[in-house]
Order: structure tokens, then C-alpha cells, then sequence
């Protein structure tokens, strides 16, 4: 069954160029009235550009609808009237996807403070704005779907990479708080960690490599994880038609007895601390008490089910 974005309105950040401009193309193709945001500017976040107007003409050309907007993710008040706007024009805001993003390499060594902060504030304070500036309204219209986009770097590093990769991790930490207080007014929150040739990536990139990796290739997965049956919670990989799944796991907790907690005790069992065996991804933080709990019941036969029991 075709999915469709009819009668939805959808804000995508950073959509004057590469995966975001792939986003906001394709919505407006499937029925969706489009907000194209975008500051512009060159990737390390300065300068400034009219890229939104130019995907907003393409998707009015298509037979679409969509309005531009100029507002940075960094400024609340900015993200709080660009919602406005929209639900002024079209009467609610259904979909977003925080795409909006800047790069600023260098090794921990010789990076800049300055470089460290401004990189978490547009990935991760700007998508925490621009989240927060639809919050209610989705709250209040019982249906939301919201997407940040995390990274490799944030799930698993990468040299050169430090401040991209706290903001883009602590990403996927926010979806997991969200996607829970959201679950009762049908707000479902995912994360995506695309790989694309875009103009962040296009030196990092051999020109094939660049090619393969198309933005249009990361499309399926962005929207069909801000789609009405979309799940919740996931954490998805998407790249040159590959698609893959990841998680945030633990294993089975290793509980010390009182004589053992110790410093040495804790390395004398740090192989069955760190065993990669029986992993399990948790729905929420809760479930790691649950685990010792469990652990302790399993050794000592006490604890909170035998207590009821």
C-alpha cells in the first residue's frame, strides 16, 4: 500500500540542499505541505543562502505546497514563530524531521572550545528547539512523528569527530525520553543515522563513493520513520540502499555479594561483567535496576518477587 503524507504538514530542518532537500522533495511528491527551513551558509554554519526558496519552487512546481523559512534551530523564539507560521497557513504541524546540521573537525587536541559548543548547539540543542516548539501542539492534536538524526560517529566514534559525536549520540538519548512521554498522545520519535554525499561529506568521500551514497538513497527509511504506521524508539542506519537496525544493549547484570564490593572484586569478575551474552535492548532506563534486582534475587533468592511470593 502506497504511503501517503496527504493532509499532514511536515517542517524538515536544514532542507536547502543535500538529505534534507531529499526529504522535503519527496514529502511534498506524497501529499505533504512542506516547511522548508534552512539558514544556509556553508557547513561549518557561516554565510547565508536563499536554498530554501529554491527546493520550495521545486516542490510548487511538482504540484506541491510548501513555504520557506529562514529561522536557525539555535534560537527557540525562531523555531516557536516558524511553528506559528505554519499553523497559521495550514492549521497544524504533523511531521518533523531535525535534519539541520554543521561540521567542525579537528582532534580533541587541538580543537577549540568555541568549535566543541557551537557543533552540540545546532545538532543537539537546535533539535531539542525545534522539538520543543511543536511539543504541544502535537500533544494537543494527539499525533506527532519526529525524526533526529544521529550518526555512526555518535553510535560508534570516530577520530576527529568529538563534538559531533556527543551532540549525535546525545541525540538518540533524547529520542528515547521523548518517544516515552510522547506514547499517550500518539507522538512517535526515531532516530536515523544516515550516510550520504552531501556537502558535509563530499571530501570524505572517493567521487564513485560520493555518487553511490546519494541522499535519495536515505528517503525510505526518513520517511517511512515519520510515516503514520511508523514504529517508535527505533534507531536506524541508511546509506547507498542499505538499511540496518542498532541498539542500545546490556547483558545480564554480575551481582557482588557485600564482602566482594570491592575494587578487586569488581576486576576479578570483569569477564563475566564485560561477557557479550544475553543482551537485551531496554525500553526505558528503569529496566537496568530491574536487571540487578534480578541478579541479586538470582544469587541470594531475595528480593522484590520474593517478597510478594
Amino acid at each position: 500500500m502506497s504511503i501517503s503524507f496527504k493532509d499532514k504538514v511536515a517542517i524538515v530542518t536544514g532542507a536547502g540542499g543535500g538529505l534534507g532537500r531529499a526529504y522535503a522533495l519527496e514529502l511534498g511528491r506524497r501529499g505533504a505541505k512542506v516547511v522548508v527551513n534552512d539558514l544556509g551558509g556553508s557547513r561549518d554554519g557561516t554565510g547565508s543562502s536563499d536554498a530554501a526558496a529554491a527546493v520550495v519552487e521545486e516542490i510548487e512546481k511538482a504540484g506541491g505546497e510548501a513555504m520557506a523559512n529562514g529561522a536557525s534551530v539555535t534560537e527557540y523564539e525562531q523555531m516557536e514563530q516558524m511553528v506559528a507560521d505554519a499553523k497559521q497557513k495550514w492549521g497544524g504541524v504533523h511531521v518533523l524531521i531535525n535534519n539541520a546540521g554543521v561540521l567542525r573537525d579537528k582532534s580533541f587536541a587541538k580543537m577549540e572550545p568555541a568549535d566543541f559548543e557551537f557543533v552540540v548547539d545546532v545538532h543537539l540543542n537546535g533539535s531539542a528547539n525545534a522539538t520543543k516548539a511543536v511539543w504541544d501542539t502535537m500533544r494537543e492534536q494527539a499525533y506527532g512523528r519526529i525524526l533526529m538524526t544521529a550518526s555512526s560517529t555518535g553510535l560508534f566514534g570516530n577520530f576527529g569527530q568529538a563534538n559531533y559525536g556527543a551532540a549525535k549520540l546525545g541525540l538518540a538519548g533524547l529520542t528515547k525520553t521523548l518517544q516515552i512521554e510522547g506514547a499517550k498522545y500518539n507522538i512517535k520519535v526515531n532516530t536515523l543515522a544516515p550516510v550520504a554525499g552531501t556537502r558535509m561529506t563530499e571530501d570524505l568521500f572517493p567521487k564513485e563513493a560520493f555518487e553511490l551514497f546519494a541522499p535519495e538513497n536515505v528517503v525510505p527509511a526518513a520517511l517511512y520513520l515519520v510515516s503514520e504506521d511508523s514504529p517508535t524508539n527505533a534507531i536506524v542506519g541508511a546509506g547507498a540502499g542499505g538499511f540496518h537496525s542498532a541498539w542500545v544493549v546490556m547483558n545480564d547484570a554480575v551481582w557482588l555479594p557485600e564482602g566482594e564490593r570491592t575494587v578487586e572484586g569488581f576486576a576479578a569478575n570483569w569477564d563475566k561483567i564485560s561477557e557479550q551474552s544475553n543482551l537485551k535492548a531496554p525500553q526505558s532506563g528503569a529496566e537496568q535496576s530491574g536487571a540487578i534486582l534480578a541478579a541479586m534475587q538470582k544469587v541470594t533468592g531475595t528480593g522484590p518477587d520474593s517478597a510478594r511470593g
